[in-house]
């Protein structure tokens, strides 16, 4: 057997931290580090990445899976949109049970039908089973819900104080890599040929391989995954777990946050930026091979290049971000470039060169999901002191229903009009969005709370603001860091250092 504990610690855990004020009050708390959470982070990365690459196995061959199930390219739209409506309904009530049941039932429950939905697309590789396929991809929607809610909570449970932000990056960059090799594999896997007996051939390729590791993801969280370790990671989740939780009502806070007219208007411009990009990835494929027909490999390899041109981005924007605390101008300047990058896009797409269409759409997705990041920052900074669970929450709805509104809007003006049509509309949406930002009052709240902190909460209050977003936004999953007081400080300094959004992410 494996030996899988470190050696337990008094005190101030893996690197002390948020709850070394609150140790000053009392006897430290014993802490151990357990080699096991890093088996738990990525095999959690390894089932989101499972899970993101079908989301987008089908649109990035979206003219093959239409030839080959006799649908409309718009159904063919809908096998992506699907992941946007599965959402927008569950992601609290899946919230709650994360909350009352904890990481092992949300885990089994999330691989269990992302394993299931893989298993169903099998059943329908023939071209009258549509259907079929259809309801395989609703029960990966579902899943994906269980899926973008626990980056944060694995990190705090298994996590030292010091781990934190990097345990998050490693669970939510699994999300992010679906996606790359969702653009990339399909169109190597699946050729563009008349033969439907080939063509059903190659799916089944593809599904088999895809069910074959979702089985294997499944049986190990069955076998591995465990809920928390025995004793816990740093001496702020041993404080949590020595005293009860505080009630707490989403209800409550969701009104409190509608009311928050600053954060009302980020919402929409999130919900803007990010409902692009879910188009834009949507609808690739379409875009790309009604100037450059044949070259559905080049499609996906643009998509690659767009979600890792928003990686770097998101690095960047994070640590750019850290250093200097300026989320007003900085959201903006990022928003604008967001907004110049799609006009150069729309107009670069039918020039006739490739290396051009890859060029302005690396410096797309730069701009466009290096903004992601920062509307999370924002709005924690303009929430505070209300649940960043809440509040984020709240930007992945918003951006779910652009992102389905917009797809459909841009898909039939693509197929009415042409792609300059398509896309001048979400530009036009992304300078609207540029102006909504700039009339954002910068409400810091948490900046001023962070100046008035006493000097034992300062201590964590420092420690936290040292971890930055920089870590957790190479995917866009990012809950930022503020100050609470009494026993919600300590709960608070651990989980909050980063969110799982994903979807958009997730979606992306």
């Amino acid at each position: 057997m494996f030996h899988l504990e470190e050696k337990p610690k008094a005190g101030g855990g893996a690197g002390g931290g948020p709850g070394e004020g609150a140790q000053g009050r009392g006897q430290p708390l014993d802490t151990k580090l357990y080699r096991r959470r890093w088996v738990i982070v990525f095999l959690f990365s390894s089932y989101s990445l499972c899970n993101a690459f079908q989301w987008i196995q089908y649109g990035i061959i979206n003219n093959i899976i239409m030839k080959y199930y006799n649908v409309a390219s718009f159904t063919i739209d809908w096998l992506s949109m699907i992941y946007f409506v599965a959402y927008i309904p569950i992601i609290f009530p899946v919230t709650w049970l994360l909350d009352r049941k904890g990481l092992r039932v949300i885990a089994l429950v999330g691989s269990g039908l992302n394993c299931c939905g893989a298993w169903i697309k099998i059943a329908s590789v023939r071209p009258d089973l549509f259907a079929v396929t259809f309801f395989g991809q609703t029960v990966c929607g579902i899943a994906q819900v269980f899926i973008l809610g626990m980056p944060s909570r694995i990190a705090s449970v298994w996590f030292g104080a010091n781990e934190v932000s990097t345990a998050c990056a490693i669970a939510v960059f699994g999300n992010q890599m679906g996606v790359a090799l969702g653009f990339l594999i399909p169109p190597i896997i699946v050729p563009n040929v008349d033969d439907l007996d080939q063509l059903t051939y190659h799916i089944n390729i593809m599904f088999y391989g895809t069910a074959a590791v979702a089985t294997l993801l499944f049986i190990l969280v069955i076998l591995v995954f465990q809920e928390k370790p025995d004793i816990p990671p740093s001496q702020a989740q041993a404080a949590i777990l020595a005293k009860p939780m505080l009630d707490y009502s989403y209800v409550q806070s969701i009104l409190q946050l509608i009311k928050n007219m600053p954060f009302f208007l980020l919402v929409v411009t999130y919900g803007i930026n990010t409902g692009s990009y879910y188009a834009v990835s949507t609808l690739l494929n379409k875009m790309v091979l009604t100037h450059y027909p044949g070259e559905e490999l080049n499609a996906g390899r643009i998509g690659l290049t767009i979600v890792v041109a928003g990686m770097v981005g998101s690095i960047i924007c994070g640590i750019w971000l850290d250093k200097t605390r300026t989320y007003k101008q900085t959201t903006s300047v990022v928003y604008f470039l967001a907004f110049a990058g799609m006009v150069t896009f729309t107009f670069t797409l039918n020039l006739g060169h490739l290396w051009v269409v890859f060029l302005t759409a690396g410096m797309l997705g730069f701009f466009m999901t290096g903004y992601l990041p920062l509307g999370f920052e924002f709005g924690a900074e303009l929430t505070y002191p209300e649940s960043e669970g809440t509040s984020s929450g709240l930007l992945n709805e918003s951006a779910q229903v652009f992102g389905i509104t917009f797809t459909i809007a841009q898909g039939k003006l693509i197929d009415h009009f042409g792609t300059v049509a398509g896309n001048i509309f979400i530009s036009v949406f992304l300078f609207i969005g540029t102006v909504i930002t700039a009339t954002i009052k910068a409400d810091l709240r948490r900046q001023k709370a962070n100046m008035h902190v006493s000097p034992d909460t300062n201590v964590g209050a420092n420690h936290l603001l040292d971890y930055g977003s920089t870590a957790a936004t190479i995917s866009s999953f990012i809950l930022p860091r503020r100050l609470m007081s009494s026993e919600r400080f300590a709960r608070k300094a651990e989980e909050g250092v980063c969110s799982s959004i994903i979807l958009n992410e997730a979606a992306l």
